[in-house]
């Protein structure tokens, strides 16, 4: 349980909140770059920590990030004319480069008065399908990172974003909740589970919720690191290791402020819950790894391919309360929850409980440490901005040595850590 003022300190990101000056001192995706599919195409409108912003790729293909609101008279440029290198307001025509350099001002012809104005303009940077922006101080700007999944051809990568209402600290704590994955996600931890057997789900390449073992009580250990931290879920396992007793571990890495690692057999989820307000998250999903990766397989695993729920033109989760969050009660006898595929499963979770839940009443267990150090971390970044100190880890250059560790037996009596010793390395500024 926390304090009502801390879940306030976690929960408002708007741009004078401390939460709000802190995740502004990172870099955040804003929108997939196919949502911005080739140049002059239709602007995008987005949100991002409590402001709104339009998104664009100009006639060159340079993508702009602008305030969404005209500097002239305050009319939306997401319905504004891409064209000729620039935005236009439909308005009086204003229009302005990916650099709010006003280009043109139809009613009024005095340059001078153009050439002292820009609007405001946010730095854009294209990497890993993402089209990613920073909105905080000019003159506290980091480094643009560069993650793994960076690398590789498209065919190797899968991008996905899901918008969803409910505060990002519900989604992002139930992706460090290791306990609940053989629980909630039985049909794909599991799918025998309403024969009180076990099946392993290991086989299938792409699915992070695959459990090697039927231990739905881990016990969890947590580790600091520059980046924020990194968590191992210990399972009971029945193998053995030099005729010891064996553990079945799986790690996976939290990189503050809004991203984890969820390791697959084969591939590794980099989930990012970014804020579009208090009350709306925009989970940019990217599953990568070293051969091609099926969409459909994707879609399918996550619950996504099912129109009802998602909608991959505008990228909206939908589900509301009049249709019980459209769970099929019936199926329950071979479906655990009545819903179908892991990101269906967790934005419905983190919906039913209110856009903003309350955290005091509360009653925390150990199997919930990570959720735990994933609020003092958090914490601790913002205290560090207050006393005028760089956050938690936005200053490493090359996050590409961080890896998750998919389910690993190893000797109950060895160190987790020496799995995944380069999780742990002093890293350059």
């Amino acid at each position: 349980m926390i304090s009502a003022a801390d879940n306030e300190t976690l929960t408002r990101v708007g741009p004078s909140t401390p939460m709000g000056k802190t995740m502004r001192r990172y870099w955040h995706p804003i929108c997939t770059s196919e949502q911005l599919p080739h140049p002059d195409c239709d602007p995008l409108r987005a949100k991002l920590l409590g402001e709104d912003f339009v998104v664009f790729r100009d006639t060159q293909g340079k993508v702009g990030v602008l305030d969404e609101y005209c500097m002239h008279r305050g009319v939306s440029l997401a319905i504004g004319r891409v064209e000729g290198g620039g935005i236009r307001c439909l308005y009086h025509g204003w229009k302005f480069a990916v650099d709010g350099t006003i280009m043109e001002t139809p009613n009024h012809a005095d340059k001078c008065f153009s050439e002292k104005l820009k609007a405001p303009s946010y730095p854009a940077h294209e990497a890993g399908g993402l089209i990613w922006t920073y909105i905080g101080p000019k003159d506290k700007q980091p480094v643009f990172q560069k993650f793994p999944f960076f690398e590789g051809g498209d065919e190797n990568r899968v991008v996905l974003r899901i918008n969803t209402h409910a505060n990002y600290l519900q989604l992002f704590e139930g992706g460090v909740d290791s306990s609940h994955v053989g629980i909630l996600h039985s049909n794909l931890a599991n799918p025998t589970w309403m024969h009180d057997t076990f099946t392993s789900m290991v086989e299938e390449d792409y699915n992070p919720g695959a459990l090697s073992v039927p231990d739905n009580c881990p016990s969890l250990e947590c580790e600091d690191t520059e980046y924020g931290y990194h968590y191992v879920a210990k399972r009971k396992a029945a193998q053995q290791i030099k005729g010891q007793k064996g553990v079945s571990i799986r790690v996976t890495p939290v990189i503050l402020p809004t991203c984890r690692i969820i390791p697959a057999p084969a591939f590794q989820f980099f989930v990012f819950e970014v804020p579009q307000n208090d009350e709306w998250t925009s989970t940019y999903l990217l599953c990568h790894g070293p051969k091609a990766v099926s969409r459909a397989d994707i879609l399918r695993i996550m619950g996504l391919d099912d129109e009802r729920f998602w909608d991959p033109a505008t990228c909206q989760f939908n589900a509301i309360w009049a249709d019980r969050l459209g769970q099929n009660r019936a199926a329950m006898k071979q479906s655990w929850t009545g819903f179908s595929g892991i990101e269906q499963e967790d934005a419905i979770l983190a919906i039913s409980m209110g856009p903003i839940v309350n955290r005091t009443k509360e009653h925390l267990v150990p199997a919930d440490s990570a959720v735990m150090r994933l609020r003092k971390r958090l914490l601790e970044a913002v205290s560090m901005v207050e006393k005028g100190e760089e956050p938690i880890g936005n200053e490493i250059p090359d996050l590409c040595h961080i890896k998750a560790l998919v389910d690993t037996v190893i000797d109950v009596n060895d160190d987790w850590r020496e799995q995944v010793m380069s999780n742990r390395e002093k890293l350059a500024a």
